[in-house]
């Protein structure tokens, strides 16, 4: 793994991840069980037309979406107090290869990395209650801890106010080497068609 050291939503961090497939868009190469989403095609037509044309798309961001960034770093340093560890922030994390890549919310010492949402209070309160990784959210840890090679994934939902869930994530080896293969297979596909649109170039 590569750290690309820069903070998260700079033109650094656009420009780091441009092109590339990211955890946090995983689950549009697989579903939470491995299989082909049928959102594949469609997202890598946009890696294409990013990484060929230098645009990204994915820069607008929603009210809920400031939301989340302005109250991760609340949650970040509750989550490091209850736990009593350090967490280090990372900006954009590049798998060996570096044909794909993640941008988690926080490093945990040597093993774990941190995933945090803040989400709406209904839905907080609906994780709360199952007290599990929501189904959403599997690819993006999982994915994340193919990135990073690392041993664990701690999920966070953090809404003030409500209890913090925290839900410890472990790699899951049969589901890591289905998306491990979707990943080189999307990104074959990839580079074929950027080559094809440039000419071969």
């Amino acid at each position: 793994m590569r750290e690309v050291r820069c903070a998260q939503y700079t033109p650094e961090w656009w420009d780091a991840r441009r092109g590339l497939p990211t955890a946090s868009k995983f689950d549009k190469i697989v579903t939470s069980t491995g299989e082909p989403s049928k959102q594949r095609l469609g997202y890598l037509y946009q890696c294409a037309a990013a990484r060929i044309s230098g645009v990204y798309e994915d820069t607008y961001t929603s009210l809920a979406m400031q939301r989340g960034i302005e109250l991760e770093e609340e949650a970040r340093r509750v989550y490091a107090m209850e736990r009593e560890v350090a967490v280090d922030e990372v900006g954009f994390c590049l798998a060996d290869g570096e044909r794909w890549g993640a941008s988690p919310d926080g490093l945990i010492g040597e093993d774990g990395v941190l995933e945090i949402k803040c989400p709406e209070g209904r839905a907080a309160v609906e994780y709360l209650l199952k007290g599990k990784l929501p189904t959403a959210y599997i690819q993006q840890c999982q994915g994340q801890l193919l990135v990073t090679e690392r041993q664990f994934c701690d999920f966070v939902s953090y809404y003030p106010g409500l209890p913090m869930l925290i839900v410890r994530t472990e790699p899951d080896t049969a589901f890591l080497c289905k998306l491990k293969a979707a990943l080189v297979e999307f990104c074959d596909k990839l580079d074929s068609i950027c080559a094809k649109i440039k000419g071969g170039s």
